[in-house]
């Protein structure tokens, strides 16, 4: 059995560098028929016309800040019969399709979430969750390793990561794809309840990895220091109306506010806000969360067949190789991959200095997976704080950690 069409729609506004890198990221995908919708402003729309960006995507032009209308234009060009979605500032694994679109073999799953790393590399932002019937997620225990196939009770929901998710296109389409009313807060939560309350399953797939950097935009800082709440307030006034008893909806919001209160305390004590921030941040909560409540919703009416035929990119078998070294050869070691992965491999260099360091990993410029770090030191943060090893010895093991999701042979 063939593996199903995949069109992969990333959405990008004001941020060029992080969707080339991403673009460079989506070009290593080992996966047998996927296209690129990319949705974005002129600055964006100029990253996928040079020329080393991978060829033969869909462009759409989109200029507004309202990620789920730019969502739902993408989808009106997708033609795949799976539409997976990942944010301009995120870079997936070589196999990230391959894993995140396995569970769709079985006709009840019409969502498929991943897990999520961090800036750092290795520890996840988010992993599995659920939604409780007022569209609070909970961690919930599924098999670290085979993707789990979950149906939820009555009021509650799969929650999967606006940055890591994919859908059946015509469920999607049946739907109404994703409400304008969320501008860029709690959009693909709403989804998420509605394909709960739909009655279809969804699949949390641990394997199918992103690496998300939390780029700067409009609403926060690099730092994920707030620039503002309005739209905050505003996407939890239209998420009560659609989903939560009317007579619920006081309770929750003063929880809320005392939820992001907090949150801005421990950015002030961060040094990354002022006093005067935090007050006039929860203004600005509070002020959207007024028009939230007359701000109109509603499914989008989508066009059932789409506007553009398919068009797979030219996406290369590529290998994949592994190289550790020690920290002196560090650079030269990933300078030699670049040149490699210029030809069309992926590319991983772990670079090891005789030290108990924690490990980073990161997305080279260059096309090229590096991890830094300590011979002796944690890459997964839940090890020991100091192990005495060999150089062959944790190589392997860092080799085998990502084999999965890199594509990489095991040593």
């Amino acid at each position: 059995m063939s593996d199903p069409s995949v069109s992969v729609i990333i959405v990008s506004r004001e941020r060029p560098d992080a969707l080339r890198r991403c673009l460079a990221g989506v070009a290593q995908l080992q996966y047998g028929a996927f296209e690129v919708v990319v949705v974005a402003c002129p600055a964006g729309i100029a990253v996928t016309e040079e020329p080393q960006v991978l060829r033969d995507i869909k462009c759409i032009a989109f200029d507004e800040a309202n990620i789920s209308a730019a969502r739902n234009l993408g989808l009106l060009h997708a033609a795949g019969e799976i539409v997976a979605f990942i944010d301009d500032d995120a870079v997936p694994e070589p196999q990230w399709l391959r894993h995140l679109t396995a569970p769709a073999v079985r006709s009840d799953v019409a969502a498929m979430g991943g897990y999520v790393r961090g800036r750092n590399g290795i520890s996840f932002q988010y992993k599995a969750r659920t939604l409780d019937a007022f569209g609070m997620p909970e961690a919930v225990e599924v098999d670290p390793v085979q993707a789990t196939v979950l149906v939820p009770p009555k009021g509650r929901a799969i929650k999967i990561e606006g940055t890591n998710m994919a859908f059946r296109r015509d469920v999607l389409v049946q739907l109404g794809g994703f409400d304008p009313a969320f501008r860029f807060y709690l959009d693909e939560t709403d989804v998420n309840m509605r394909v709960a309350r739909a009655g279809h399953a969804t699949a949390l797939v641990p394997l199918a990895q992103v690496h998300h950097g939390f780029a700067a935009s409009a609403t926060r800082r690099d730092d994920r220091g707030p620039r503002d709440l309005y739209e905050i307030g505003a996407s939890w006034a239209v998420f009560q109306r659609k989903h939560i008893p009317q007579d619920a909806r006081s309770m929750q919001w003063r929880g809320l506010t005392v939820t992001e209160r907090q949150r801005l305390i421990e950015h002030m004590i961060a040094g990354r806000l002022e006093p005067r921030d935090v007050r006039r941040l929860m203004k600005r909560l509070k002020d959207g969360y007024a028009e939230g409540q007359t701000r109109h919703f509603g499914g989008t009416t989508l066009a059932r067949h789409p506007l553009l035929p398919f068009r797979a990119v030219n996406a290369v078998r590529r290998a994949a190789h592994f190289t550790a070294v020690r920290g002196l050869r560090g650079t030269a070691a990933i300078n030699a991959a670049a040149e490699r992965a210029a030809q069309g491999s992926i590319e991983t260099v772990l670079v090891l200095s005789l030290t108990g360091l924690f490990h980073r990993v990161w997305f080279d410029a260059r096309g090229v997976w590096v991890q830094r770090g300590g011979l002796f030191g944690r890459s997964d943060r839940s090890e020991p704080l100091f192990r005495l090893t060999t150089l062959a010895r944790r190589s392997a093991r860092e080799r085998a950690r990502i084999a999965d999701v890199r594509g990489i042979e095991p040593a």
